[in-house]
């Protein structure tokens, strides 16, 4: 990202561009913390190839394209020659860097298959509305398969289309295992595209992972080889992400964007401080409402992107009332649940000026059809730097746009405001997973032996070398059974398929069930139960809140029901850990730093109800549950009398606290991950290190790599920790530094001070 010269530029300010006002006002105030500019760019084109089947180049004509960007041809190019992973910036084009190469195969061989694999079924619904565009109907015959295709018209799409357009869960439990119904399909699969493959991360990648190599097994067992092509969003290792989801090797990088590029202005913008004592600042969702309307006033055509569902109720009610009533008319909030008849006229109204303003959820930035717009507003951090300039890539319409990110209290958020240029010269993460992960890799073994007999030997070619060891693990457990060199289901009419969510890292998991409509909502993993979806527990789903009536332990069930009062959840736990077995060592900061196998207990005791926005504590309920167990992947380090020098006894196991917490907030600085995807545990004595030990864990049963990431990356985990805590310039710690809002002790003991001590001391070892 390219910035201004110097600490504090002023940019050159345009008076006609229709921000210009709001961005004066800012900086009067000091709410606009830092400027930034990138600056324009011109696209880059070359002729449409020669090779390419002169249907569709035709086609190309007919819409409008006489040329192509050079990252389309690059990546037509490399597609003819084998697996492909495009990774260039928001509304480059990507689309086409897949679609041409599958649909000249198509036209090449009437015979080819192909799948499209998209996360959400609205981008499938867009991709068959944009393939049918190019009026190849005897040639291309694309059909969206997925949970709401009626039973009628499977049977004809499994006869009729070439271009089949799903999801991975309808792939993993409706495709796969039916492989038999599917066969013309994976004898003929020509091509396979992964659309916004950066989604494929954590949990939900490190499934895909697995349901990937189930799809390249299925196709071999049909003497296929299918091609795979990739589009993502911008991210640090998209070589390696594209060989962990696909288990290839040799695939071609085009990352160099021909698209061209607007001038777009960055504003980094930060409530005012209301309260001094306690550094409180103002409502982050109020400040966007303010910024909206202001945009809005001027013509400037915004989307809005917040966390939450009720954020955004929140916020396009405030800027209405900001607004005379023809211009509140034309703001919109963007809500889960529209048919997709609705969401194409929203999406119309959007791009045609009647509607100025759309405010959505960050969730739903991947169904949203729209183009670039004058303007985007993302409300606090969501989560990674890639999400943030994915967002902020759509604001650009007419060659300028104007980009805001508004911060929250959030320990991240306001440690970025402090290192506003760190934060705009931040490269993008890496996407994490991992297609090995113990429970989540066995789960789907079990899948793929329904699918057919494991062969530990020509399978490894897709499910790697440890094949035959995760096998024989299963047969050990009475899963699976050895006949004749290869391992089948113990139960042949069991169907594993069924239990596995790709959306949980463990088969035990807990469903989701609203009373009030019947809707199942979702599974959560049976470990993490007791802390998310215990009774009178607030639970989010989609940006919408619900109160849990009952967690039924033995039935796997949480009944809930819409919620819409002003407070939330926070429960009260004791956690234990137990190493199983090391992984890795090595000294570092003057601690002894492990890697390795933990086993985490948890015991939910009671749960604080918390008064929204205020924070006031309404209650304590107490809870009567037993322990939860899981088994993950874990950092930990022990702390030795050095590191621990001058901390007394009465302050010793606050200030590991705070650092324990200090390290949670900014390991999603190294790692692409949630801090809500990371638990940690800080003692002065554990029983098998016996001494003072600090605890980092992967959230979720088996881990996906993230707290590998804080061992390779430890002492950037202390430096960035030690500057969270000592620029914050609260007295005793605040949300903004130590605080977590998923404390299991409730932030209970915290000592900022003995925190900076310890880190200060580590800092100053090698």
């Amino acid at each position: 990202m390219s910035t201004a010269p110097g600490p504090s530029p002023v940019l050159p300010a345009d008076p006609d561009d229709p921000w210009y006002a709001l961005i004066e006002t800012g900086r009067s105030d000091e709410r606009l913390v830092r400027e930034a500019l990138e600056r324009p760019r011109d696209a880059r084109t070359v002729p449409i190839p020669d090779a390419l089947h002169p249907l569709v180049a035709d086609a190309l004509r007919a819409r409008g394209i006489q040329r192509l960007y050079t990252h389309q041809e690059q990546a037509l190019r490399a597609a003819w020659e084998g697996p492909t992973i495009v990774t260039t910036g928001t509304a480059s084009g990507k689309s086409l860097c897949f679609t041409l190469p599958t649909l000249d195969v198509l036209c090449r061989d009437s015979k080819a298959r192909a799948i499209y694999l998209y996360p959400t079924k609205a981008l499938s619904q867009d991709q068959a509305r944009s393939l049918n565009e190019f009026r190849l109907t005897k040639q291309v015959r694309p059909a969206i398969y997925d949970g709401d295709t009626r039973q009628e018209d499977r049977r004809a799409i499994r006869k009729n289309a070439n271009l089949i357009l799903t999801n991975p869960d309808m792939l993993h439990t409706g495709v796969l295992p039916h492989h038999r119904l599917w066969g013309d399909l994976f004898a003929n699969l020509a091509v396979v595209v992964i659309d916004e493959a950066h989604v494929y991360r954590g949990v939900f990648g490190s499934h895909v992972a697995n349901v990937l190599r189930r799809l390249r097994r299925i196709a071999n067992a049909y003497g296929t080889e299918p091609r795979f092509l990739m589009a993502s969003a911008t991210i640090a290792n998209p070589l390696e992400l594209a060989e962990r989801l696909t288990g290839l090797e040799d695939i071609t990088l085009v990352d160099e964007d021909g698209a061209p590029g607007a001038r777009r202005q960055i504003a980094m913008w930060n409530p005012p401080v209301i309260d001094e004592a306690l550094q409180t600042r103002g409502s982050a969702l109020g400040e966007a409402a303010e910024i909206v309307a202001d945009l809005v006033r001027e013509g400037a055509r915004t989307i809005c992107f917040i966390k939450s569902r009720k954020g955004v109720e929140l916020v396009a009610k405030l800027t209405r009332e900001r607004l005379e009533q023809h211009q509140a008319a034309r703001v919109a909030p963007y809500r889960a649940g529209y048919t997709p008849q609705q969401r194409r006229e929203l999406e119309a109204q959007l791009t045609n000026g009647d509607l100025l303003a759309v405010i959505t959820t960050d969730a739903l930035e991947l169904g949203i059809d729209i183009g670039a717009l004058d303007a985007c507003v993302v409300v606090t951090f969501p989560g990674t730097v890639a999400s943030l300039r994915q967002m902020w890539g759509r604001a650009g319409r007419r060659g300028r746009g104007l980009a805001v990110y508004i911060a929250g209290d959030d320990a991240l958020d306001q440690f970025f405001c402090r290192h506003p240029d760190e934060f705009l010269e931040r490269s993008v993460e890496s996407a994490i997973l991992d297609f090995e992960s113990d429970e989540i890799h066995a789960a789907h073994l079990l899948c793929a032996a329904h699918e057919g007999p494991v062969d530990p030997v020509g399978d490894a070619a897709t499910f790697g070398p440890n094949l035959r060891a995760a096998c024989e693990a299963l047969v050990s457990t009475g899963a699976l059974v050895e006949r004749r060199g290869t391992f089948v289901l113990r139960q042949a009419e069991d169907y594993p398929a069924a239990r596995v969510s790709l959306r949980s890292a463990s088969p035990d998991s807990v469903v989701i069930v609203n009373v009030e409509s019947g809707e199942l909502l979702g599974t959560v993993d049976f470990a993490r139960s007791h802390t998310t979806v215990h009774e009178g527990a607030i639970y989010l789903h989609q940006g919408r809140s619900y109160e849990v009536e009952e967690l039924d332990v033995d039935g796997r069930r949480a009944l809930v029901h819409p919620f819409s009062g002003d407070w939330y959840t926070q429960p009260k736990k004791e956690t234990d850990t137990d190493i199983e077995r090391l992984l890795d060592r090595r000294d570092a900061l003057g601690v002894v730093l492990s890697y390795g196998v933990v086993t985490v207990t948890d015991t939910v005791h009671a749960y604080q109800r918390k008064r929204l926005p205020s924070q006031e504590v309404i209650d304590l309920q107490t809870l009567d549950l037993p322990p939860t167990a899981f088994t993950t992947r874990a950092l930990w380090y022990e702390l030795g009398p050095e590191v621990l020098d001058g901390i007394p006894p009465d302050v010793l196991l606050g200030a590991l606290h705070a650092v324990e917490h200090a390290q949670i907030a900014v390991l999603p600085l190294i790692a692409m991950c949630d801090r809500w995807d990371i638990g940690g545990l800080s003692t002065n004595l554990h029983p098998q290190t016996g001494g003072a030990t600090i605890f980092i864990y992967d959230g979720h049963p088996g881990g996906i790599g993230i707290t590998k990431q804080g061992f390779a990356g430890f002492e950037r985990l202390a430096g960035d920790a030690f500057r969270l805590i000592s620029e914050c310039p609260c007295e005793h710690g605040c949300p903004s530094c130590v605080q977590s809002p998923k404390c299991g002790n409730l932030n209970e003991p915290l000592h900022k001070a003995g925190a900076l001590k310890v880190l200060s001391q580590m800092l100053l070892r090698p």
